[in-house]
């Protein structure tokens, strides 16, 4: 006869073998292998932009399975677009003169208008950009400059300026990205770094010229600080850390149009699953997304669709298992 003791590790074991067939089960259940499957296409990327030519190598990803990736080291600096410019120089500057801001979904043009009028914009006096007899804008001149005023803790003497960092500060550095060359879909979502209860990625994905479409640009620490950190019109932007990246798809870079009046595609997801745009061909907006933003069809398979430029985001989550 079993004593209590022995009726209490036996119980135990139970419990765990338990915990260990439904711990299987439910590893087993995390691939949704539904639906069409489409490879991620080296060939779609324009190699200019990348520091060497796309390589296949073995990685692990985040649901624990081991699968071939596309290592893309990327010079972050786009070859189909011009960057810039960001800061206007005097409040009489017409809108080619300056970037893009984005607020409350919309768009703006970062004109000397749009900067003289910031003090009305956010209703704050405190504002002020410029001179207010020559009408010079003042704004980062160097890479020092740069460097001080573009980050969260902002020193007094760059309240009111606009930041302004040049590709020339960016020049050598390179970012080395990791993306499934065969998508794995699961069945359950991964948020994205840098926020509550996530822990995948902070990028989202790449442009075809290199360049990431990066996490929502940290827009109350840069107002908290009197400061403008505009976009260009392609809704890029420059940090010494990150180099030239997204915080916005505006159509500039380059798009691969579909035949059946599907949206366009303007990249991948850090998951190997195709990003597109918002908008069908007609100007529709899709209407069965799930909270990702992405949904299925047998051409594309399962994939993203973007917010609105001014969102200051593009997807939500990613579907598929990312490389660590």
């Amino acid at each position: 006869m079993y004593n209590k003791k022995s009726k209490i590790i036996l119980a135990l074991l139970c419990i765990t073998s338990l915990s260990i067939a439904l711990s299987c089960k439910n590893d087993e259940a995390e691939i949704d292998a539904s639906g069409t499957i489409v490879k991620v296409l080296s060939a779609n990327f324009i190699s200019d932009g990348l520091a060497e030519p796309i390589s296949s190598v073995s990685r692990t990803l985040s649901n624990g399975s081991t699968v071939d990736c596309y290592k893309i080291v990327s010079k972050g600096i786009p070859t189909d677009h011009n960057m810039g410019p960001w800061c206007p120089g005097n409040i009489t500057d017409n809108a080619s003169a300056g970037g893009i801001w984005l607020e409350n979904g919309n768009v703006y043009d970062v004109d000397g208008a749009f900067v003289k009028n910031l003090a009305n914009f956010y209703s704050d006096k405190t504002w002020m950009l410029y001179n207010a007899t020559t009408g010079v804008i003042t704004k980062t001149k160097t890479q020092a400059e740069c460097q001080a005023a573009a980050n969260p803790n902002v020193g007094a003497e760059y309240k009111n300026f606009c930041v302004e960092c040049l590709p020339s500060y960016v020049a050598n550095l390179t970012q080395t990205y990791y993306i499934p060359i065969t998508p794995v879909k699961l069945t359950s979502s991964t948020s994205f770094g840098n926020g509550p209860m996530s822990s995948g990625p902070s990028v989202r994905g790449l442009a075809f010229n290199g360049v990431r479409f990066d996490a929502p640009a940290p827009v109350n620490a840069i107002l908290g600080a009197y400061t403008l950190a505009p976009f260009d019109d392609a809704g890029g932007h420059i940090n010494l850390a990150a180099g030239y990246h997204y915080h916005a798809a505006t159509g500039v870079s380059k798009k691969i149009i579909q035949t059946d009046g599907h949206s366009a595609m303007i990249g991948y997801a850090m998951d190997g699953h195709g990003l597109y745009e918002r908008l069908d061909a007609s100007g529709k907006e899709y209407t069965d997304l799930d909270a990702c933003r992405g949904h299925s069809d047998e051409t594309r398979g399962y994939h993203y669709h973007i917010e609105k430029a001014g969102s200051n985001n593009f997807i939500n989550c990613l579907k598929g298992a990312y490389a660590n």
